[in-house]
Protein backbone atom coordinates (compact mmCIF):
# COMPACT_ATOMS: atom_id res chain seq x y z
CA UNK A 1 0.00 0.00 0.00
CA UNK A 2 1.14 3.67 -0.70
CA UNK A 3 0.08 7.09 0.58
CA UNK A 4 1.06 10.35 -1.07
CA UNK A 5 -0.09 13.67 1.22
CA UNK A 6 -0.68 17.10 -0.61
CA UNK A 7 -0.64 19.95 2.52
CA UNK A 8 -3.79 22.26 1.72
CA UNK A 9 -4.84 25.49 2.76
CA UNK A 10 -6.18 26.52 6.59
CA UNK A 11 -4.97 23.20 8.21
CA UNK A 12 -6.10 20.18 5.64
CA UNK A 13 -4.53 17.71 3.61
CA UNK A 14 -5.27 15.46 1.23
CA UNK A 15 -4.35 11.60 1.57
CA UNK A 16 -4.04 9.40 -1.69
CA UNK A 17 -4.14 5.99 -0.92
CA UNK A 18 -3.40 2.90 -3.06
CA UNK A 19 -4.23 -0.50 -2.10
CA UNK A 20 -2.85 -3.42 -4.18
CA UNK A 21 -5.26 -5.02 -6.85
CA UNK A 22 -4.29 -8.72 -4.90
CA UNK A 23 -5.38 -7.38 -1.24
CA UNK A 24 -8.92 -6.06 -3.28
CA UNK A 25 -9.05 -9.45 -5.04
CA UNK A 26 -8.75 -11.35 -1.50
CA UNK A 27 -11.31 -9.35 -0.67
CA UNK A 28 -14.25 -9.78 -3.72
CA UNK A 29 -13.17 -13.67 -2.94
CA UNK A 30 -13.91 -13.43 0.61
CA UNK A 31 -17.55 -11.54 -0.39
CA UNK A 32 -17.68 -14.89 -2.90
CA UNK A 33 -17.96 -17.35 -0.06
CA UNK A 34 -20.17 -15.26 2.09
CA UNK A 35 -22.87 -14.61 -0.37
CA UNK A 36 -22.95 -17.74 -2.92
CA UNK A 37 -25.87 -18.80 -1.07
CA UNK A 38 -27.80 -15.94 -2.66
CA UNK A 39 -27.48 -16.70 -6.29
CA UNK A 40 -29.70 -19.24 -8.08
CA UNK A 41 -28.19 -20.42 -10.83
CA UNK A 42 -29.60 -23.02 -13.77
CA UNK A 43 -27.94 -26.54 -13.40
CA UNK A 44 -26.30 -25.50 -10.78
CA UNK A 45 -27.40 -26.65 -6.90
CA UNK A 46 -27.31 -23.41 -4.25
CA UNK A 47 -24.26 -22.60 -3.09
CA UNK A 48 -22.61 -24.48 -5.72
CA UNK A 49 -22.38 -21.84 -8.77
CA UNK A 50 -18.81 -20.79 -9.65
CA UNK A 51 -17.89 -17.42 -9.03
CA UNK A 52 -16.56 -17.14 -12.44
CA UNK A 53 -20.56 -17.95 -13.07
CA UNK A 54 -22.12 -15.49 -11.35
CA UNK A 55 -19.43 -12.72 -12.41
CA UNK A 56 -20.55 -13.98 -15.81
CA UNK A 57 -24.14 -13.46 -15.05
CA UNK A 58 -23.97 -10.36 -12.74
CA UNK A 59 -20.95 -8.24 -14.22
CA UNK A 60 -16.96 -8.76 -12.51
CA UNK A 61 -17.39 -6.26 -10.27
CA UNK A 62 -20.70 -7.75 -8.35
CA UNK A 63 -18.59 -8.29 -5.50
CA UNK A 64 -16.54 -4.97 -5.40
CA UNK A 65 -18.64 -2.77 -3.19
CA UNK A 66 -18.64 -5.20 -0.22
CA UNK A 67 -14.81 -5.89 -0.84
CA UNK A 68 -14.03 -2.08 -1.21
CA UNK A 69 -16.13 -1.74 2.19
CA UNK A 70 -14.34 -4.16 4.01
CA UNK A 71 -10.70 -3.09 2.58
CA UNK A 72 -11.33 0.54 3.35
CA UNK A 73 -11.09 1.26 7.60
CA UNK A 74 -8.17 -0.76 7.78
CA UNK A 75 -6.53 0.98 4.22
CA UNK A 76 -7.12 4.49 5.39
CA UNK A 77 -5.66 3.57 9.46
CA UNK A 78 -2.96 2.20 8.22
CA UNK A 79 -2.48 5.32 5.18
CA UNK A 80 -3.23 8.05 7.82
CA UNK A 81 -0.53 6.41 10.52
CA UNK A 82 2.14 6.05 6.92
CA UNK A 83 1.38 9.94 6.94
CA UNK A 84 2.69 10.93 9.88
CA UNK A 85 -0.02 13.71 10.07
CA UNK A 86 -1.61 14.46 13.71
CA UNK A 87 -5.17 13.96 12.03
CA UNK A 88 -8.07 15.73 14.16
CA UNK A 89 -11.00 15.14 11.93
CA UNK A 90 -13.18 12.31 10.70
CA UNK A 91 -11.83 11.75 6.65
CA UNK A 92 -13.86 13.16 3.52
CA UNK A 93 -13.39 9.76 1.64
CA UNK A 94 -13.32 10.09 -2.27
CA UNK A 95 -12.55 7.43 -4.80
CA UNK A 96 -10.46 7.85 -8.17
CA UNK A 97 -10.29 4.18 -9.35
CA UNK A 98 -12.36 1.48 -8.47
CA UNK A 99 -11.97 -1.41 -10.83
CA UNK A 100 -11.45 -5.17 -10.87
CA UNK A 101 -8.40 -6.12 -11.01
CA UNK A 102 -7.07 -2.85 -10.53
CA UNK A 103 -5.43 -1.36 -7.49
CA UNK A 104 -8.06 0.83 -5.74
CA UNK A 105 -7.12 4.38 -5.30
CA UNK A 106 -9.22 6.73 -3.05
CA UNK A 107 -8.26 9.73 -1.36
CA UNK A 108 -8.96 11.30 2.29
CA UNK A 109 -9.26 14.49 2.81
CA UNK A 110 -8.93 15.69 7.08
CA UNK A 111 -8.07 18.18 8.86
CA UNK A 112 -4.57 18.36 10.77
CA UNK A 113 -4.00 19.86 14.47
CA UNK A 114 -3.34 23.13 14.24
CA UNK A 115 -0.29 25.34 15.40
CA UNK A 116 -0.78 27.50 18.30
CA UNK A 117 1.01 30.66 18.55
CA UNK A 118 0.94 31.34 22.22
CA UNK A 119 0.66 35.12 23.88
CA UNK A 120 1.19 35.97 27.37
CA UNK A 121 0.25 32.61 29.80
CA UNK A 122 1.99 33.46 32.98
CA UNK A 123 0.64 36.09 35.22
CA UNK A 124 -2.56 36.54 33.42
CA UNK A 125 -5.15 38.57 35.91
CA UNK A 126 -8.11 36.44 37.15
CA UNK A 127 -11.24 38.11 39.39
CA UNK A 128 -10.60 37.28 42.97
CA UNK A 129 -13.08 35.38 44.61
CA UNK A 130 -13.66 36.04 48.18
CA UNK A 131 -15.00 33.24 50.30
CA UNK A 132 -17.59 33.81 52.97
CA UNK A 133 -19.62 31.34 54.80
CA UNK A 134 -22.08 33.15 56.70
CA UNK A 135 -24.58 32.19 59.69
CA UNK A 136 -27.60 32.76 57.31
CA UNK A 137 -25.72 30.08 54.71
CA UNK A 138 -25.12 27.31 57.86
CA UNK A 139 -28.67 27.89 59.01
CA UNK A 140 -30.60 27.28 55.31
CA UNK A 141 -28.73 24.11 54.91
CA UNK A 142 -29.52 22.87 58.32
CA UNK A 143 -33.01 24.00 58.06
CA UNK A 144 -33.01 21.61 54.44
CA UNK A 145 -32.00 18.75 56.50
CA UNK A 146 -34.77 19.74 59.33
CA UNK A 147 -36.92 19.60 56.30
CA UNK A 148 -35.50 16.40 54.96
CA UNK A 149 -36.40 14.80 58.90
CA UNK A 150 -40.29 16.48 58.83
CA UNK A 151 -43.25 14.55 60.12
CA UNK A 152 -46.04 14.36 57.68
CA UNK A 153 -49.08 13.78 59.40
CA UNK A 154 -52.81 13.42 58.45
CA UNK A 155 -54.93 16.54 60.51
CA UNK A 156 -59.20 16.80 61.14
CA UNK A 157 -59.31 20.38 60.94
CA UNK A 158 -59.29 23.53 58.32
CA UNK A 159 -56.49 23.84 55.92
CA UNK A 160 -53.42 26.28 57.14
CA UNK A 161 -50.52 27.69 55.10
CA UNK A 162 -48.09 24.70 54.21
CA UNK A 163 -50.44 21.96 54.44
CA UNK A 164 -50.34 18.97 52.13
CA UNK A 165 -54.05 18.87 51.19
CA UNK A 166 -55.49 16.53 48.81
CA UNK A 167 -58.34 17.67 46.74
CA UNK A 168 -61.14 17.58 43.86
CA UNK A 169 -61.74 19.97 41.59
CA UNK A 170 -63.12 21.77 38.47
CA UNK A 171 -63.31 24.70 36.47
CA UNK A 172 -65.62 27.06 34.70
CA UNK A 173 -65.51 29.87 32.62
CA UNK A 174 -68.97 32.11 32.40
CA UNK A 175 -71.05 28.88 33.88
CA UNK A 176 -69.35 26.52 31.40
CA UNK A 177 -66.48 23.74 32.39
CA UNK A 178 -63.24 23.98 30.29
CA UNK A 179 -60.98 20.89 29.42
CA UNK A 180 -58.08 20.62 31.30
CA UNK A 181 -59.81 22.22 34.51
CA UNK A 182 -61.29 18.86 36.35
CA UNK A 183 -58.86 16.41 39.06
CA UNK A 184 -59.58 14.34 41.18
CA UNK A 185 -56.76 13.04 43.96
CA UNK A 186 -54.95 16.06 43.38
CA UNK A 187 -52.37 16.76 45.61
CA UNK A 188 -51.20 20.19 46.43
CA UNK A 189 -49.23 21.78 48.93
CA UNK A 190 -50.65 25.31 50.37
CA UNK A 191 -48.41 27.81 49.16
CA UNK A 192 -46.26 26.45 46.53
CA UNK A 193 -47.35 28.24 43.71
CA UNK A 194 -48.58 25.37 41.93
CA UNK A 195 -51.92 27.12 41.06
CA UNK A 196 -52.53 30.28 39.43
CA UNK A 197 -52.50 33.14 41.74
CA UNK A 198 -54.83 33.43 44.70
CA UNK A 199 -55.99 29.57 43.95
CA UNK A 200 -54.15 28.03 46.94
CA UNK A 201 -54.92 31.18 49.09
CA UNK A 202 -58.29 30.78 48.64
CA UNK A 203 -58.28 27.33 50.34
CA UNK A 204 -57.12 28.79 53.58
CA UNK A 205 -59.90 27.79 56.27
CA UNK A 206 -61.79 25.21 53.92
CA UNK A 207 -63.16 22.03 56.44
CA UNK A 208 -62.24 18.22 54.83
CA UNK A 209 -65.69 16.98 52.88
CA UNK A 210 -67.15 20.68 52.28
CA UNK A 211 -67.04 22.01 49.09
CA UNK A 212 -65.31 25.96 48.38
CA UNK A 213 -65.82 27.83 45.34
CA UNK A 214 -62.64 30.10 44.69
CA UNK A 215 -62.65 33.03 42.47
CA UNK A 216 -59.75 33.60 40.01
CA UNK A 217 -58.60 34.85 36.67
CA UNK A 218 -56.19 33.52 34.43
CA UNK A 219 -53.10 35.24 33.79
CA UNK A 220 -53.22 37.41 30.59
CA UNK A 221 -49.90 35.16 29.71
CA UNK A 222 -51.51 31.81 30.40
CA UNK A 223 -50.16 28.77 27.98
CA UNK A 224 -53.89 28.26 26.69
CA UNK A 225 -54.79 31.23 25.09
CA UNK A 226 -58.82 30.31 25.37
CA UNK A 227 -58.47 31.02 28.78
CA UNK A 228 -55.76 33.83 29.26
CA UNK A 229 -56.98 37.40 31.15
CA UNK A 230 -60.51 34.94 31.68
CA UNK A 231 -62.41 35.00 35.42
CA UNK A 232 -63.40 31.65 36.66
CA UNK A 233 -64.96 29.69 39.43
CA UNK A 234 -63.53 26.51 40.73
CA UNK A 235 -65.32 24.49 43.16
CA UNK A 236 -63.15 22.55 45.25
CA UNK A 237 -63.47 19.82 47.98
CA UNK A 238 -60.75 19.14 50.58
CA UNK A 239 -60.31 15.65 51.23
CA UNK A 240 -57.40 15.37 53.20
CA UNK A 241 -55.04 17.52 54.99
CA UNK A 242 -51.60 16.77 56.57
CA UNK A 243 -49.42 18.82 58.46
CA UNK A 244 -45.67 19.56 58.70
CA UNK A 245 -43.90 19.02 61.79
CA UNK A 246 -40.17 20.16 61.79
CA UNK A 247 -38.27 18.93 64.61
CA UNK A 248 -36.76 21.44 67.20
CA UNK A 249 -32.79 22.18 65.97
CA UNK A 250 -31.03 21.05 69.50
CA UNK A 251 -28.46 18.66 70.22
CA UNK A 252 -30.76 16.02 69.78
CA UNK A 253 -31.84 16.67 66.34
CA UNK A 254 -27.65 17.01 65.54
CA UNK A 255 -27.31 13.57 66.70
CA UNK A 256 -29.82 12.10 64.85
CA UNK A 257 -28.59 13.53 61.31
CA UNK A 258 -24.68 13.79 61.90
CA UNK A 259 -21.78 12.41 63.59
CA UNK A 260 -22.05 15.11 66.21
CA UNK A 261 -23.38 14.96 70.04
CA UNK A 262 -24.37 19.14 69.75
CA UNK A 263 -25.93 21.64 68.24
CA UNK A 264 -23.00 23.35 68.10
CA UNK A 265 -20.80 20.47 66.83
CA UNK A 266 -23.07 19.99 64.02
CA UNK A 267 -23.00 23.72 63.11
CA UNK A 268 -19.40 24.38 62.50
CA UNK A 269 -18.93 20.96 60.84
CA UNK A 270 -21.76 22.49 58.11
CA UNK A 271 -19.58 25.69 58.20
CA UNK A 272 -16.81 23.26 56.94
CA UNK A 273 -18.22 21.67 54.81
CA UNK A 274 -19.82 24.81 52.83
CA UNK A 275 -16.93 26.49 52.96
CA UNK A 276 -14.53 23.34 51.14
CA UNK A 277 -16.87 23.36 48.39
CA UNK A 278 -16.82 26.74 48.01
CA UNK A 279 -13.27 26.68 48.00
CA UNK A 280 -13.10 24.27 45.55
CA UNK A 281 -15.66 26.11 43.21
CA UNK A 282 -13.54 29.28 43.20
CA UNK A 283 -10.57 27.00 42.52
CA UNK A 284 -12.41 25.94 39.46
CA UNK A 285 -13.25 29.24 39.13
CA UNK A 286 -9.75 30.53 38.73
CA UNK A 287 -8.84 27.76 36.60
CA UNK A 288 -11.41 28.39 34.17
CA UNK A 289 -10.48 32.12 33.78
CA UNK A 290 -6.79 31.41 33.52
CA UNK A 291 -7.38 29.20 30.87
CA UNK A 292 -9.51 31.44 28.99
CA UNK A 293 -7.20 34.42 29.59
CA UNK A 294 -4.34 32.23 28.04
CA UNK A 295 -6.87 31.44 24.96
CA UNK A 296 -7.75 35.19 24.53
CA UNK A 297 -4.08 35.35 23.75
CA UNK A 298 -3.03 32.51 21.49
CA UNK A 299 -3.73 32.34 17.95
CA UNK A 300 -4.92 29.53 15.97
CA UNK A 301 -6.64 28.81 12.93
CA UNK A 302 -9.46 25.96 13.87
CA UNK A 303 -10.61 23.98 10.52
CA UNK A 304 -14.24 23.34 9.96
CA UNK A 305 -13.71 19.87 9.90
CA UNK A 306 -12.05 19.54 13.06
CA UNK A 307 -14.94 21.77 14.76
CA UNK A 308 -17.69 19.18 13.14
CA UNK A 309 -16.09 16.28 14.31
CA UNK A 310 -15.72 17.27 17.75
CA UNK A 311 -19.13 18.64 17.56
CA UNK A 312 -20.35 15.61 16.69
CA UNK A 313 -18.36 13.42 19.19
CA UNK A 314 -20.70 15.39 21.75
CA UNK A 315 -23.96 15.03 20.02
CA UNK A 316 -23.02 11.16 20.14
CA UNK A 317 -22.22 11.54 24.13
CA UNK A 318 -25.28 13.36 24.85
CA UNK A 319 -27.56 10.25 22.84
CA UNK A 320 -25.82 7.60 24.92
CA UNK A 321 -26.43 9.49 27.67
CA UNK A 322 -30.30 9.84 26.92
CA UNK A 323 -29.99 5.98 26.18
CA UNK A 324 -28.78 5.72 29.79
CA UNK A 325 -32.13 7.43 30.92
CA UNK A 326 -34.14 4.91 28.62
CA UNK A 327 -34.61 7.88 25.31
CA UNK A 328 -33.96 7.56 22.10
CA UNK A 329 -32.62 10.10 20.04
CA UNK A 330 -35.34 10.23 17.51
CA UNK A 331 -37.57 10.45 20.88
CA UNK A 332 -36.06 13.08 21.87
CA UNK A 333 -35.63 15.20 18.64
CA UNK A 334 -39.72 14.05 18.48
CA UNK A 335 -40.21 16.23 21.66
CA UNK A 336 -38.16 18.64 20.97
CA UNK A 337 -38.43 19.41 17.84
CA UNK A 338 -34.88 19.19 16.89
CA UNK A 339 -32.96 17.54 14.15
CA UNK A 340 -29.42 15.98 14.15
CA UNK A 341 -28.09 19.63 11.98
CA UNK A 342 -29.70 21.72 14.73
CA UNK A 343 -28.10 19.84 17.41
CA UNK A 344 -24.46 20.00 15.41
CA UNK A 345 -25.03 23.37 15.05
CA UNK A 346 -25.89 23.56 18.82
CA UNK A 347 -23.04 21.46 20.01
CA UNK A 348 -20.36 24.39 18.07
CA UNK A 349 -19.78 26.74 20.81
CA UNK A 350 -19.26 24.07 23.18
CA UNK A 351 -17.47 21.64 20.59
CA UNK A 352 -14.71 25.22 19.82
CA UNK A 353 -14.19 25.92 23.47
CA UNK A 354 -12.73 22.37 23.98
CA UNK A 355 -11.06 22.32 20.91
CA UNK A 356 -9.21 25.87 21.39
CA UNK A 357 -8.61 24.84 25.40
CA UNK A 358 -7.05 21.48 24.53
CA UNK A 359 -5.02 22.85 21.80
CA UNK A 360 -3.47 25.86 24.32
CA UNK A 361 -3.04 23.56 26.59
CA UNK A 362 -0.87 21.23 24.92
CA UNK A 363 1.05 24.81 23.64
CA UNK A 364 1.68 25.48 27.14
CA UNK A 365 3.10 22.02 28.22
CA UNK A 366 5.19 21.65 25.57
CA UNK A 367 6.65 25.73 25.47
CA UNK A 368 7.27 24.73 29.36
CA UNK A 369 9.06 21.00 28.61
CA UNK A 370 6.36 19.51 31.16
CA UNK A 371 7.17 15.83 31.41
CA UNK A 372 5.37 13.28 33.07
CA UNK A 373 8.11 10.51 34.84
CA UNK A 374 7.50 7.20 35.64
CA UNK A 375 6.96 7.55 39.44
CA UNK A 376 3.88 10.54 38.12
CA UNK A 377 2.41 7.65 36.29
CA UNK A 378 2.40 4.47 38.87
CA UNK A 379 0.89 7.71 41.04
CA UNK A 380 -1.65 8.26 38.72
CA UNK A 381 -2.26 4.35 38.83
CA UNK A 382 -2.52 3.56 42.14
CA UNK A 383 -5.18 6.46 42.60
CA UNK A 384 -6.84 4.61 39.29
CA UNK A 385 -6.86 1.20 40.51
CA UNK A 386 -8.33 2.13 43.66
CA UNK A 387 -11.57 3.64 41.82
CA UNK A 388 -11.58 0.13 40.16
CA UNK A 389 -11.10 -1.73 43.30
CA UNK A 390 -7.98 -3.73 41.65
CA UNK A 391 -4.58 -4.05 41.72
CA UNK A 392 -2.64 -1.42 39.67
CA UNK A 393 -0.25 -3.58 38.13
CA UNK A 394 -2.96 -5.42 36.58
CA UNK A 395 -4.88 -1.84 35.57
CA UNK A 396 -1.39 -1.23 34.05
CA UNK A 397 -1.81 -4.91 32.00
CA UNK A 398 -5.09 -3.85 30.50
CA UNK A 399 -3.66 -0.62 28.88
CA UNK A 400 -2.31 -0.65 25.71
CA UNK A 401 0.68 1.80 24.38
CA UNK A 402 -1.25 4.20 22.88
CA UNK A 403 -3.74 4.35 26.07
CA UNK A 404 -0.80 5.29 28.04
CA UNK A 405 0.81 8.12 25.73
CA UNK A 406 -2.74 9.33 25.92
CA UNK A 407 -2.86 9.21 29.73
CA UNK A 408 0.36 11.04 29.63
CA UNK A 409 -0.85 13.50 27.61
CA UNK A 410 -3.83 14.78 29.63
CA UNK A 411 -1.10 14.33 32.61
CA UNK A 412 0.70 16.90 30.88
CA UNK A 413 -2.32 19.08 30.01
CA UNK A 414 -3.62 18.93 33.46
CA UNK A 415 -0.43 20.20 34.77
CA UNK A 416 -0.07 22.93 32.24
CA UNK A 417 -3.38 24.35 34.11
CA UNK A 418 -1.95 23.89 37.12
CA UNK A 419 0.99 26.51 36.30
CA UNK A 420 -1.33 28.61 34.90
CA UNK A 421 -3.86 28.73 37.84
CA UNK A 422 -0.21 28.74 40.30
CA UNK A 423 0.72 32.17 38.64
CA UNK A 424 -2.47 34.07 37.73
CA UNK A 425 -3.21 36.76 39.85
CA UNK A 426 -6.39 37.31 41.43
CA UNK A 427 -7.68 41.12 41.00
CA UNK A 428 -11.48 42.45 42.19
CA UNK A 429 -13.47 43.00 39.71
CA UNK A 430 -14.28 46.62 38.99
CA UNK A 431 -17.98 47.15 40.42
CA UNK A 432 -16.24 45.19 43.34
CA UNK A 433 -13.31 47.60 43.63
CA UNK A 434 -15.66 50.50 43.20
CA UNK A 435 -17.65 49.57 46.62
CA UNK A 436 -14.51 48.58 48.42
CA UNK A 437 -13.17 51.96 48.07
CA UNK A 438 -16.75 53.54 48.94
CA UNK A 439 -17.51 51.96 52.31
CA UNK A 440 -13.75 52.68 53.13
CA UNK A 441 -14.46 56.38 52.09
CA UNK A 442 -17.41 56.54 54.01
CA UNK A 443 -15.30 54.44 56.88
CA UNK A 444 -12.47 57.46 56.97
Amino acid sequence: MSVKVETLEKNMAKLTIEVPAAEIEKAMQAAFIKNKNRFNVPGFRKGKVPRQMIEKMYGKGVFLEEAVNSVLPDAYEQGAKESGLEIVSSPEIDFDQVEPDKDLIFTATVAVKPEVTLGAYKGLEVPKTEIVVTEDDVMAEIKREQEKNAVISSVERPVQKDDQTVIDFEGFVDGEAFDGGKGEDYPLTIGSGAFIPGFEDQLIGAEIGKEVEVNVTFPEDYHAKDLAGKPAVFKVTVKEVKEKNLPELDDEFASEVSDFETMAEYKADVEKKIRERREANAKTMKENAAVDAAIANAQMDIPDAMLKTQAANLVNDFARRMQQQGLSMDQYMQYTGMNEDAMLEQMKPQALKQIQTRLVLEAVADAENIQISDEDMDKELEEMAKNYQMEADKLKSFMGEEEMKAMKKDMAVQKAIDLLTETAVEVEKAEEKEETEKTEAAAE
